[in-house]
């Protein structure tokens, strides 16, 4: 609900409830001047009480020692006195019973325009009450229509929500499926590269070993035409040694034989050179 609510006649709550204010302060103001003229009325009716009785009281005045023009003009000024008096008091009277009949008339006037002031407030709070339950009842209709508005909306989307988790195993099986499909052939894919990486290097480390092996008998090849040579050469020298040893012996001999002295020992020596050699060319021979 949108605006501000007005009452059948147009008006706005905060004027009607300005209008009520202001009607119960005409209310207080007239109760109040009914009730200051009613004491007033009181006062004057009281003051003229005591006036009467204080008249009433004063003794008669006797002027006996005066001659006779003086008592008759006093007997003059006394009867216009007493009706002087006499016409204060009438006039009293009426002032006060016109104060009175002003009074009552201001108090039945204020009593009047209060009845009619609160009766047309009534009469406006009874409007007032009636369009504030018209608005409470279409704001109600309003209120409750929304709602319905508001569960239909909130029970599509629970239907909606309930459809999409009733499909929501199947999307998953789909999912799932797909993903089991692509790990299977991501699983080919590296165990493909795998095999062809292996299969490489199998062909390379069998391309290296047949390498090797050539390299091997190449080696081998070599080896045993150095050793031969080595043997060869081993031969060559033991041979020279050999025979440079027996040429010394011989010539050694034939020293010694000059010098017999040493010659035992140096046919020991001699001997044991001779086994030396005769070792070292076993173990040429050998290898």
């Amino acid at each position: 609900m949108s605006g501000t609510a007005r009452t059948p006649r147009g008006y706005r709550p905060d004027q009607v409830d300005a209008f009520l204010t202001a009607l119960s302060r005409d209310r207080d103001a007239a109760w109040e001047r009914a009730a200051r003229l009613t004491v007033l009325a009181r006062r004057m009716e009281a003051e003229s009480a005591r006036l009467r009785e204080t008249a009433a009281g004063l003794a008669p005045q006797e002027y006996d020692t005066l001659g006779e023009r003086a008592r008759y003009a006093f007997g003059l000024l006394r009867e216009e006195a007493r009706a002087v008096r006499e016409a204060a008091h009438e006039e009293a009277r009426h002032e006060v019973a016109r104060a009175e009949q002003d009074a009552a008339g201001a108090v039945r006037a204020a009593r009047e325009a209060a009845r009619a002031r609160c009766a047309e407030a009534e009469e406006e709070a009874v409007r007032l009450l009636l369009a504030a339950r018209t608005e409470a009842d279409r704001v109600r209709v309003g209120a409750r229509r929304e709602v319905r508005e508001l569960r239909g909306r909130a029970l599509a989307v629970l239907r909606e929500a309930r459809a999409h988790a009733a499909a929501l195993p199947a999307v998953l099986e789909t999912e799932r499926a797909e993903r089991r499909a692509a790990a299977e052939r991501a699983d080919a894919e590296r165990e493909s590269a795998a095999e062809a990486r292996l299969a490489e290097r199998t062909a390379r480390a069998e391309a290296e070993l047949a390498a090797a092996g050539r390299a091997l008998e190449e080696a081998a090849v070599r080896a045993r035409h150095c050793q031969d040579e080595a043997r060869a050469r081993a031969a060559e020298i033991l041979a020279g040694a050999r025979l440079r040893a027996e040429r010394t012996a011989r010539e050694t001999e034939r020293v010694l034989r000059e010098h017999s002295d040493t010659w035992d020992d140096v046919q020991a020596q001699t001997s044991r050179v001779r086994d030396r050699l005769t070792e070292l060319t076993g173990r040429a021979a050998a290898r």
